[in-house]
């Protein structure tokens, strides 16, 4: 089972970690700094976990209106802690680790 720390150390290799679902391949490309990637694959997942994702990115962007229907979308708020903070939160909870 991979865990937070884990999956932060994937961040030095050149692709994600094999057999990983979409929801962590967004947060590792996001990880990598390619916030298109990311977004680009968060909205292609029709879950609360892509909205709470894609909001994530837009909260990241700057577009806090966009990103407010999205947390909304996946029935959460805006949190108030750092994109740092939210980004390890939402991986640890894909882990199962929360």
């Amino acid at each position: 089972m991979m865990t937070l720390q884990d999956f932060k150390n994937s961040l030095e290799d050149i692709k994600p970690p094999e057999n990983i679902q979409d929801t962590l391949k967004a947060l590792w490309y996001d990880g990598q700094e390619n916030w298109e990637m990311a977004h680009d694959i968060a909205q292609e997942i029709h879950d609360s976990n892509g909205s709470w994702i894609h909001a994530y990115l837009h909260r990241k962007e700057g577009d806090r209106w966009n990103a407010n229907y999205w947390y909304q979308r996946a029935g959460r708020s805006m949190p108030a802690i750092s994109l740092r903070e939210e980004w390890e939160q939402i991986v640890s909870e894909l882990l199962g680790e929360l």
